[in-house]
């Protein structure tokens, strides 16, 4: 689906500490039930410490953060998935979007988003998902995640801007994300020096059940 302009993240996990007030903030802004977090921060890490017939220790030891919403693919598995068309990919924006008013609740979109994205409310019996702060946006402002970053790792904006602020990001290819290729997420990331490729099997989510 062609878009008029496609809007994206940039997230700088060489930035990252963890603080997770992107994801407070998130969930402030669009005042979120328990158990539903548009925006996540995974902590992932390995390695092993080890001791040698000689005393010596050493160690391979690593572990670094990344802030992981909604990517508004441009190839969405989940508005496939949705069989109202509730879940839908915006023409002006590329922003993907809920519409409440025929969303069922199946949850058919979440089990098909390798991001898991999209979240249901129970209490509404709907499904939910980062709409890119669409608000904020039109005000001239940043989303809540962006703007609240001490660190400055987050950005948002047209993805062609992006690749043109950011020109060492690369492809959402990196653990514990899966790879891009399937649903070609509107997310650059500026690695870690740490970070390990998708798929890596050197390390695991240290906070899973936070996430």
């Amino acid at each position: 689906m062609s878009t008029n302009v496609q809007y994206g993240f940039h997230v700088d996990t060489s930035k990252c500490t963890g603080c997770k007030t992107c994801q407070i903030a998130c969930k402030d802004r669009s005042d979120l039930p328990v158990g539903v977090n548009w925006r996540r921060v995974y902590e992932y890490g390995g390695g092993i410490w080890s001791e040698a017939a000689d005393g010596t220790v050493s160690q391979n030891v690593f572990a670094y953060y990344t802030s992981l919403g909604c990517n508004h693919c441009s190839e969405p598995v989940c508005t496939k998935a949705c069989p109202t068309g509730a879940m839908h990919k915006r023409r002006e924006d590329g922003l993907v979007m809920v519409d409440a008013t025929v969303c069922i609740g199946c949850e058919s979109c979440a089990r098909a988003c390798p991001y898991d994205a999209p979240q249901i409310d129970r209490a509404k019996g709907v499904m939910t998902k980062c709409d890119g702060c669409v608000d904020r946006i039109k005000a001239g402002r940043l989303p809540s995640c962006v703007e609240s970053c001490p660190m400055r790792a987050l950005d948002f904006g047209p993805m062609e801007e992006l690749k043109a602020k950011y020109p060492g990001a690369q492809a959402p290819n990196f653990a514990p994300m899966p790879s891009g290729d399937v649903t070609t997420p509107n997310l650059l990331i500026t690695p870690n020096r740490l970070s390990r490729p998708s798929g890596s099997s050197e390390g695991e989510v240290l906070n899973s059940a936070e996430v």
